[in-house]
């Protein structure tokens, strides 16, 4: 019994083949034009600070929506927000997030003003909370630059907690702090 390699090419079938491969294909690419339409309009909502028409339910549109309430100086809410995606987040998300919410910390303890006892002790307790959230950002993506450079600038921010190493006038900080004297 010999295969007949023929039967399997024949015109009609061949026809018929390459129709369906090309039903295929283009529905294939109008899905991927709407699903890009799509992405277009949820940034463009995003940008402007309008709830997206589709994925509402998102953890990029949950994101964006906490921190267009931070940008407003509505602080409580975003860090609420943030506060809730924790848990659906993945080891990055988490990481932005923490950075995120030490931006806001830093931010309410910019914005105190007054010479009192009681808004110095505010402030320190916003920055201490800020440092915190930053060193857990880095716990989770020890690569996040930006959280290694906020860090690096609240801890000189915080006279009374020096910094270990540090002499007078010296201002040891987490980024160049530990590059030894006398080396390239």
């Amino acid at each position: 019994m010999a295969l007949n390699i023929k039967q399997f090419f024949s015109v009609k079938k061949l026809t018929w083949a390459f129709t369906a491969i090309t039903i295929i294909c283009a529905t294939g690419s109008l899905l991927t034009y709407k699903r890009i339409r799509q992405i277009d309009a949820f940034n463009t909502a995003i940008n402007v600070g309008k709830t997206p028409e589709t994925d509402k339910e998102s953890f990029e549109a949950k994101f964006a929506t906490a921190l267009y309430l931070a940008k407003k100086e509505r602080y409580k809410e975003s860090t609420l927000l943030f506060a809730a995606l924790m848990p659906k987040a993945n080891t990055e998300q988490k990481s932005a997030l923490q950075y995120n919410v030490g931006n806001i910390f830093l931010l309410r303890a910019n914005q105190m003003s007054g010479n009192t006892a009681s808004v110095h002790q505010e402030a320190e307790y916003l920055m201490q909370q800020s440092k915190s959230a930053y060193v857990s950002s880095l716990k989770l993506d020890h690569t996040q630059w930006d959280a290694k450079h906020n860090l690096d600038r609240l801890l000189g921010l915080l006279p009374e907690h020096p910094t270990p190493g540090a002499g007078e006038g010296d201002k040891a900080g987490l980024i160049m702090g530990n590059i030894p004297v006398g080396l390239p």
